[in-house]
Formats: structure tokens, sequence, C-alpha cells
């Protein structure tokens, strides 16, 4: 029998988390001889009273696990904390929100089973808002330029995965993990399914710009150098640019000895460089920043409370 484990990340989610472990158990039990399960409940310290909601469910059903975080760590962090409790021999990854139907893991859990290590499921239609559509998008552009995903996967926040792709992941000990980076450092066997998206039915996205901000850092500085690699090659070409506009401007004042000096362009031109040049170093700032960080071992999550009582 394969074990199943779904590892939920619980923010704002006190009114549909019950209808979404219904539905997984819903879903299980149609393959009950063939397959168990787990669902593994991170709240990732949600202002309502979600974890109220996570302890009911726990003691109604054992297979239910809740894990509370002492702050708000991220999705990510979250995610982390639960595949690093998570048991079972393929683990999923699904929204709190009911967006994602439950019935749909059993169409990642049968592709993993013909021998892909990671399984996305890529939406028929997506029912986002603009907002978030914009933040997929910048979040596929830069996994497909920085941590090496394949050109011809998608990624989503809904996933199934192998164990020991979670066991490799949740070595990863530093303060800022990246999910997909993750993934892609560890396996380049994987896969899109195509699933159905719904529309959600109360409450709001927790991503806000800021917190999309920060995700995005953590892909740019936690999986590559690219960024740095970037800030050479226009620091060249502005020098480049700096050393044709000095022959330029020497010929031009021999031609015309009488031309007004060029006040104007000279400041604008100042005025790039210099914005290219603290852009760079605030790049760099950021990537010593987070090592000092990570030296001083800041962890990625500290669970705080857990219905495990083992």
């Amino acid at each position: 029998m394969i074990k199943i484990s779904y590892v939920i990340p619980c923010y704002g989610s006190e009114s549909t988390i019950k209808s979404v472990v219904d539905d997984v158990k819903a879903v299980i039990s149609t393959r009950s001889g063939e397959l168990d399960y787990e669902i593994v409940l991170v709240n990732d310290y949600s202002p309502d009273d979600v974890w109220d909601v996570i302890l009911k469910l726990s003691n109604e059903n054992p297979k239910i696990r809740g894990f509370c975080l002492s702050k708000n760590f991220g999705q990510h962090a979250a995610l982390m904390a639960g595949y690093k409790k998570a048991t079972g021999d393929i683990i999923i990854s699904l929204d709190d929100d009911g967006q994602t139907p439950a019935s749909e893991s059993l169409i990642l859990i049968d592709k993993i089973n013909e021998g892909y290590d990671v399984v996305y499921g890529r939406y028929r239609k997506r029912k986002d808002s603009s907002f978030r559509k914009f933040g997929t998008y910048v979040n596929k552009k830069m996994a497909e330029t920085l941590v090496g995903k394949p050109k011809n996967v998608e990624i989503t926040s809904f996933y199934a995965l192998k164990r020991y792709v979670a066991l490799e992941m949740v070595k990863y000990e530093n303060s800022y993990p990246y999910i997909h980076g993750l993934i892609f450092r560890t396996t380049s066997n994987c896969v899109n399914v195509t699933i159905e998206h719904e529309h959600r039915v109360t409450g709001k996205s927790g991503y806000t710009l800021s917190k999309l901000l920060s995700l995005w850092l953590n892909g740019f500085t936690s999986f590559s150098v690219k960024p740095l690699r970037i800030a050479t090659v226009m620091g060249f070409i502005c020098s480049f640019i700096g050393f044709i506009f000095i022959i330029y401007t020497i010929i031009e004042r021999i031609l015309n000895p009488g031309l007004p000096a060029g006040y104007a362009i000279t400041i604008s031109i100042l005025l790039l460089v210099g914005g290219i040049i603290m852009g760079m170093l605030g790049i760099i700032g950021e990537y010593i920043g987070r090592l000092y960080i990570s030296i001083n071992k800041a962890p990625q999550y500290i669970i705080k409370d857990s219905t495990d009582r083992e």
C-alpha cells in the first residue's frame, strides 16, 4: 500500500480548511485498498482561528497532524516544515483555499507511479487575480533563468514528489528556502499533467506585493550567481558607453569649439550610471546580508505547538 502525505500550509483559511480536508479523505476513500494517507497541516501564524480548527480535526482523526509556527515564516518555509514531518511515499503540496480540487491529486499520483520524480499540475485555465497571474509569470521566468527549470515544465503550487526528493530538500538548512529551486537542484525528472482550477470560495490570496518580492529575492540570491554576473556585464557596458561618450565629446569640442557645454546630457548620464551602480550594489548587499543571516543560523521556521504527542 502506498502512503500519501498531503502537506498543506494554512494561512487565513479558517473557513476553508475543513472542506479541503474532507475532500482529501473522500478522494483517498475511492482507493482505500491501494492508498493510505496522512494530512500535515502547517499553521503559518495565521491571523484567524485556523489553529483551533486544526486541533479539532486532529482530535477527530489521527491521520491529521497539525504544526503551529511561532510567526509567519512564509509559504515555502511552512512547506519545508511539513516535508520534514511527512512520512508518506509520495508527498503532495496542496493549497488551503480549495481552488485546486483534491480529486485532481489522483492524476498526480498515477503520473508519479509511471516513474517521474516530480509531477506539477498545469491548470487548464487559471482563475486567479491578474496580480497573482503576473506573480506566477515572473516566478516562471525566474525559475527558467536562474534555477534551471526545464522550459517544458510549468511550475504551480500543486505538485507531487517522491519521498527521496523531499528528504533531499529538507537537508537545506539556510534561512531562505525556495521550494522550486530545491526541487530542480535535486532532479530534472519532472513533468506536467493538466488539471482543473476552481474559483476561490472565500478570502483572498495571502501573497502581497512585499511577499512576492521577498520570494523572488529568495530565488535570485539562494540558487544562482547570475544576478552578480549581470551586474558585471552591465558595469562593462556602462564603462564602454562612457568611453565612447568621452571620445565623442573630445571630437565634438575640436570640431565645434564654440559649442556650449552639454550640462543636461551630462547630468542624465550621471543619473543613469549612478542608478545602475546603486542597483547593482543593492543586489550585492542582498547576497551579503543573506549570507550574514545564514552564517548566524537564523531558522527557516520554529514550531511552537504540535498535535504530535509522542
